[in-house]
């Protein structure tokens, strides 16, 4: 059994409701989703859409229910050397923000070019835009400034490689990892996105293991997969379809995700994140079989 003395598991809200599609779990309240993470047993949560951005609202909530904040995603648009400026101000207003929370960590993601998430331009009828080299070079000059803004701060960035942007690849992680600080730039070990994109999570494990300090654990419908690779099926539709689902109900084998971050001494938190329709996918059923499934397999307990 792989151990895990000094880690816990945490879950998201977008597992009630989606953050890029509104439609999906808007019945769910903030209230009722921290209610049900609270009597699911979780101690930690990630920030919602939902979620109230007033500081001192959100700790009495959080608070009540026993639950710390352990991150929140930034958007971010590093690759843009003329917008550089303007997103690393949004960036540090995040990361104080997640500060006052009692967070430690803070995902982001670089949505230039991407299909769904360039600000500047509606992509999902193009595909990605992948990035030039002076935009290569903007990213990470950006990434090293908000690592060190973070670690000033007691605060650690990690990088979520993500499907559908400009790091998704086997090589754009190489590229991701060559230009930017290892003591300041962390990455986001996301099983789900990694094998939607073709990349084996134990792979990335054993080649960047030293700068895993955060995992998000999803699984992937191998059926669906086939479908959204054959047809050409963008991200967000193949959220719909239901390509994701917790660790256990897929594809993924999660026994070498768990050995080979058990090897490399993995200390984190390892938050349950499988985006899914939540009126087809009742979160608090799957989380509880994501539950049964992780503890069969590891000896992490909520």
């Amino acid at each position: 059994m792989n151990t895990f003395y000094n880690c816990q598991l945490a879950i998201s809200p977008i597992n009630w409701a989606n953050d890029d599609m509104a439609d999906l779990g808007d019945h769910y309240s903030f209230q009722q989703i921290v209610d049900e993470m609270n009597e699911l047993g979780f101690r930690g949560t990630e920030l919602g859409r939902k979620y109230p951005r007033d500081i001192l609202t959100l700790q009495k909530e959080l608070g009540q229910r026993n639950l710390a904040l352990t991150s929140g995603w930034c958007d971010i648009l590093f690759s843009d050397p003329d917008h550089l400026d303007e997103s690393l101000q949004k960036f540090k207003a995040h990361v104080l923000f997640l500060k006052r929370m009692g967070s430690t960590f803070v995902v982001t993601a670089d949505g230039g070019g991407s299909v769904h998430w360039d600000p500047r331009e509606d992509r999902s009828n193009k595909g990605i835009k992948k990035y030039t080299g002076r935009e290569w070079a903007s990213l990470c000059t950006g990434l090293n400034i908000a690592g060190e803004f973070c670690r000033q701060h007691r605060m650690t960035l990690v990088y979520h490689i993500h499907t559908g942007t400009g790091v998704e690849t086997l090589d754009e992680i190489h590229t991701l990892c060559a230009g930017t600080d290892p003591e300041v730039v962390s990455l986001l070990l996301d099983t789900g996105h990694l094998y939607y994109c073709g990349v084996d999570p134990v792979e990335v494990i054993q080649k960047y293991g030293e700068r895993v300090k955060y995992v998000h654990l999803k699984d992937v419908r191998e059926d669906v997969l086939k479908n959204v690779k054959d047809n050409g099926i963008n991200f967000n539709d193949s959220v719909r379809m239901g390509i994701f689902t917790v660790p256990g109900d897929g594809t993924i084998n999660f026994e070498a995700i768990f050995k080979t971050l058990a090897e490399v001494d993995y200390q984190g938190w390892f938050v349950i994140e499988a985006e899914q329709d939540s009126l087809q996918a009742n979160p608090i059923e799957y989380a509880q079989k994501s539950i049964n499934y992780i503890e069969s397999i590891t000896n992490l307990k909520l």
